[in-house]
């Protein structure tokens, strides 16, 4: 299903404007769950209550109200609302271009695509490849769904991205939380574990490949949705087994962890490898049930050959 376009407007750097069309660069496939009454499996509304009365309040009763202080509101019509919020421009307004590695990926938060309109094809190239060649990043005002957002413009392949960016007050600051000792040696690292660490991370790099992860909690949940439909129990409540404890070391030293996790790495075959593998269990368990069957053969030979030896001694 093709995606719907959010809005269509510009990117505009200086006196340059590429028009542009916005349009969300994710989707949601995460499994979601209704509340539902276990009896007769009707979906469960959301009741509009006073919590601290807990009587019903109706629609038009029911005002926005910004917390100023604890337990404290100024309320807010949604026209004050509406004239509080900057105006939807719909253009990507660059303001600087910084180094492409200067953001943090903490302040990355939503991306979204920038297609280019008909009519702008050559000056998004243009844009698209002046950011490649210089290895820059556009950080730009917009403003998206009546709020204003800090983005960043991102050459992706054919494509230039906007990633929105969260504000600098929404990320907590460190000095906020119990902070970890920041030098190895005083942590007490030694250097020994400190190489041994680096070997194992470098065991297990490699390329950053997305079609190689998937979301096992959704494929586990799809699969017992469907199991219960086939089964024609989608009304049951489910039995689900507590999940088996994963396995730890009982080793303390964290250089004996360090060197097991090393030898799991060393002795674990690649995909190619587990493959060849498997062909040659098969021919091996292949090869000892012939080779087994034949023992067997052989076996009920000589006995039946010991059986009928003394009726022949007997005779002669």
């Amino acid at each position: 299903m093709a995606s719907r376009m959010i809005w269509k407007g510009a990117i505009s750097f200086g006196l340059v404007h590429v028009p542009v069309q916005l349009y969300p660069a994710t989707r949601t496939v995460k499994p979601s769950f209704r509340m539902l009454d276990k009896h007769s499996m009707d979906p469960i509304g959301y009741r509009q209550v006073n919590k601290r009365t807990g009587k019903k309040v109706s629609r038009e009763d029911i005002v926005r109200g910004y917390e100023y202080d604890k337990e404290r509101y100024v309320a807010l019509t949604d026209e004050e609302i509406r004239a509080a919020n900057p105006d939807s421009t719909q253009t990507v307004d660059i303001l600087t271009f910084v180094d492409s590695d200067a953001v943090s990926f903490l302040y990355l938060d939503t991306p979204y695509y920038l297609v280019p309109d008909r009519k702008g094809k050559k000056v998004y190239a243009l844009l698209r490849e002046a950011l490649r060649g210089t290895g820059k990043i556009g950080i730009a005002f917009v403003v998206i769904h009546g709020r204003q957002h800090l983005g960043a413009l991102i050459p992706v392949g054919p494509l230039l991205a906007l990633d929105t960016l969260r504000w600098k007050d929404e990320l907590r600051a460190l000095a906020e939380l119990p902070l970890p000792e920041g030098d190895a040696k005083k942590a007490g690292v030694t250097a020994r574990e400190l190489e041994m660490a680096k070997k194992l991370i470098d065991d297990m790099s490699g390329a950053w490949k997305p079609e190689d992860y998937h979301d096992t909690f959704r494929d586990d949940i799809l699969a017992l949705v469907k199991k219960k439909i086939r089964a024609d129990k989608a009304q049951a409540i489910p039995n689900i087994e507590a999940p088996a404890k994963r396995r730890t070391a009982d080793v303390v030293d964290l250089s004996e962890l360090l060197r097991r996790s090393l030898g799991q790495r060393k002795s674990r075959p690649s995909i190619d490898e587990d493959t060849a593998g498997a062909d040659k269990r098969k021919k091996t368990t292949a090869r000892k049930t012939l080779v087994t069957k034949a023992s067997k053969s052989r076996v009920r030979t000589a006995t039946a050959s010991k059986r009928t030896s003394p009726g022949k001694r007997r005779a002669a």
